[in-house]
């Protein structure tokens, strides 16, 4: 089953492929909610989407033994590309709602209303940064004409799927719930989040 409508097909992307360098441990891995925080998110899209897929490097799909759904990156690129630009080259007809691991406040209200808002006429459908009011690229909805944007950008060396956004039509929406869109990538951002969710 997929969410069709007059639209393109969307599915859900959690990324997990970065190494974590300045956490010092796996991010997908951190318990905020009970479980890894990769099993949090991909519950949290399931509960909105029919179909969730974990994008990884090749080297991490035994860490994710047992999951259906693994997208390991395929493409010859670095960073968050590779994970976007991967499952496109799977499915090159489908939308994705594409996340981050490393957000750790995110609940079911930000998602619900990302996909409300979304506008499949649009490169991407995405979230107003409350750090530096720039679109947020990997808390998103990826329509196929923005994959193939990005795929051009980054074949001719501008890997940066913000930078994509910029110089593509978008829906930016501002997100009621900006607190949710935290990232956590150093310890003191993990412990930041973890006092927060104790609120």
């Amino acid at each position: 089953m997929t969410i069709t409508g007059n639209k393109t097909p969307l599915k859900g992307l959690v990324l997990c492929g970065g190494f974590s360098t300045r956490m010092q441990e796996d991010k997908s891995s951190i318990n905020y909610h009970g479980m890894p925080q990769w099993q949090y998110l991909v519950t949290l899209l399931q509960s909105l989407l029919p179909e969730i897929y974990i994008s990884c490097r090749a080297d991490q799909q035994e860490h994710f033994a047992g999951y259906p759904n693994l997208v390991p990156d395929s493409v010859p690129f670095g960073g968050p590309s590779a994970g976007l630009l991967s499952a496109h080259a799977l499915q090159p007809e489908t939308a994705w709602l594409v996340l981050a691991v490393d957000l750790p406040l995110l609940s079911k209200q930000s998602l619900e209303l990302l996909i409300a808002q979304r506008d499949a006429s649009k490169a991407a459908t995405t979230f107003v940064s409350p750090v530096n009011d720039l679109p947020e690229p990997l808390i998103a909805i990826w329509e196929p004409a923005g994959l193939n944007a990005l795929l051009e950008n980054v074949t001719a060396g501008k890997n940066c799927p913000r930078k994509t956004m910029l110089s593509n039509s978008i829906a930016l929406l501002k997100n009621p719930y900006a607190a949710e869109q935290f990232n956590a990538n150093t310890p003191e951002e993990k412990a930041e989040a973890l006092k927060d969710l104790e609120k």
